[in-house]
């Protein structure tokens, strides 16, 4: 059964319809509603068996240019990752990544992050009192 994606014009999402008998059917985006969509071509499934995708995601050559703190970077990885991982992530999982990154990329700009704002860079509360009282304890 075929699967046709089609993109927003207004909004830019992506709206994947399946359809059994294209003559009948009106495509429009599903998020704004907007009439004003174009055809995608669309990827080709291609069916691999557990073992041989997660012996995929097994090999050190998947973290070659991997940058944690840069959220390009995260972002390029985390879709190579979805592809080796497949249907069971969900059709809009490249979408939702790309609306995480702008959001952050948004939020760095208008200076809701700061430096060392990011979890990975701030220390935790609780080991922050643990530090507290073992300092206390030894002395």
């Amino acid at each position: 059964m075929p699967i046709y994606e089609y993109r927003c014009e207004k909004c830019g999402k992506i709206s994947s319809y399946l359809v059994l008998n294209k003559d009948d059917f009106e495509f429009h985006c599903k998020y704004c509603g907007s009439d004003s969509v174009t055809k995608l071509i669309s990827r080709v499934n291609v069916r691999l068996s557990e073992e041989t995708r997660l012996g995929k995601l097994e090999d050190p050559a998947m973290m070659t240019g991997l940058d944690e703190n840069d959220p390009k970077s995260m972002a390029r990885w985390m879709k190579k990752m979805g592809g080796l991982i497949g249907d069971e992530l969900g059709e809009d999982f490249d979408q939702m990544v790309d609306e995480a990154m702008e959001e952050a990329a948004a939020e760095e700009a208008a200076g809701d992050l700061e430096p060392g704002s990011r979890p990975d860079e701030s220390s935790s509360p609780v080991t922050d009192s643990m530090s507290a009282d073992s300092l206390n304890n030894s002395m």
